[in-house]
């Protein structure tokens, strides 16, 4: 008779579930993504490895993107979405990869240490961030690019495209200054397009230019005064809160 075959030690590293919890948790989900494929690949299951790193990153996106959506005045917790994701991923690991991740164990095979594990989880998370940060600075950067100039004691800001002749714009800064509205005791910011005769006249306001109607009364009078100097230009005011984008009010 044959003698029985023992069983033969792991030579890969892999990475227990617990690390992986710790690793998602600080680390996000591309700390994840990382940490299960490593799993996968010293499992020789290199399709799983792939797939896992796509759903990382649809995961970042979606939750990263996810969370900019989320209105400022509903407050989440700060743990909460980490709290999900790393569930999430923990009970991953336990369907895909419980049972040869304690077969690894009852074999003898090593793991990462904790080190390891947590070096990685914040590179991910540098990563992440340097990601996060490149896409704000690049949609800011394309929400408006334009021309500064600077007008009054309070050196009021007007940014405009390079298609408006400076001359309109110190027109339309004269028109600012005549109804006060650059006056010398706040800073006011204005950004302005031109498109074929139309100007429009972006200002950004807080909130309570949408909660209290009534607050818009001034900007119209402004608009109305501001069109007499105007004739043959339509004028268009945009009142915006937080970004050019959100226009709670466009007055023509």
């Amino acid at each position: 008779m044959e003698g029985l075959k023992e069983n033969e030690v792991p030579t890969q590293k892999i990475y227990k579930d617990r690390a992986i919890w710790v690793g998602t948790f600080l680390g996000g989900p591309l700390a994840a993504g990382y940490l299960i494929a490593e799993n996968f690949k010293a499992f020789n299951d290199t399709k799983k490895a792939k797939t896992t790193w796509i759903i990382a990153i649809i995961a970042t996106i979606a939750i990263f993107g996810g969370a900019f959506l989320i209105p400022e005045d509903v407050k989440v917790p700060n743990q909460i979405i980490p709290l999900i994701y790393t569930g999430i991923a923990f009970y991953f690991v336990q369907h895909f990869q419980g049972q040869k991740i304690n077969e690894h164990i009852n074999s003898g095979g090593s793991f990462f240490g904790w080190w390891r594990t947590i070096g990685i989880s914040f590179i991910a998370l540098l990563i992440t961030f340097s990601v996060i940060i490149c896409v704000v600075l690049f949609t800011e950067n394309e929400q408006f690019d334009g021309i500064t100039k600077e007008y009054g004691v309070m050196k009021n800001e007007i940014v405009y495209q390079d298609n408006i002749p400076v001359t309109e714009v110190d027109k339309l800064a004269e028109g600012f200054e005549k109804n006060a509205f650059f006056e010398n005791t706040t800073k006011k910011y204005v950004y302005i397009k031109k498109s074929n005769s139309t100007y429009e006249v972006s200002i950004p306001c807080n909130q309570t230019i949408e909660d209290i109607p009534e607050s818009q009364i001034p900007f119209v009078l402004l608009r109305n005064e501001i069109q007499k100097e105007f004739p043959n230009n339509k004028i268009v005011l945009n009142l915006v809160v937080d970004n050019l984008d959100n226009v709670v009010k466009r007055i023509e």
